[in-house]
């Protein structure tokens, strides 16, 4: 113990509430961010539907990725003080795949070091 989440959690909001975030980047300047205060307990599930960020962004509630901090989790994850929960989107390119097309875009252009 002694982590500074658990110090987080043990003093977490008024009246028995969390502070948490739901966030979702559509494209790299088109962030959707609601800042929540849920009842301690609360699971992602609720903070998506506390948000309106599903059918605000017209997502499909059931097939979207999230997560918590960066780690995929179940919508039934239940949430701490503090916790950003964010809405995945689909690669629109393989990574690998953009990466084969830099490479051949950088290859192509005289002057270009590699």
């Amino acid at each position: 113990m002694g982590r500074a989440d658990d110090r987080t959690d043990a003093a977490a909001g008024e009246g028995g509430t969390i502070r948490v975030e739901v966030v979702y980047a559509a494209a790299p300047h088109d962030v959707d961010l609601s800042e929540l205060r849920l009842a301690r307990g609360a699971t992602v599930a609720e903070a998506l539907q506390a948000s309106g960020l599903m059918p605000r962004r017209g997502l499909d509630a059931a097939s979207a990725e999230v997560g918590v901090w960066g780690a995929r989790c179940p919508r039934d994850h239940p949430l701490r003080d503090g916790d950003r929960v964010e809405v995945y989107r689909p690669l629109q390119v393989d990574p690998k795949e953009a990466r084969r097309r830099r490479d051949a875009r950088a290859a192509a252009t005289p002057g270009c070091r590699r």
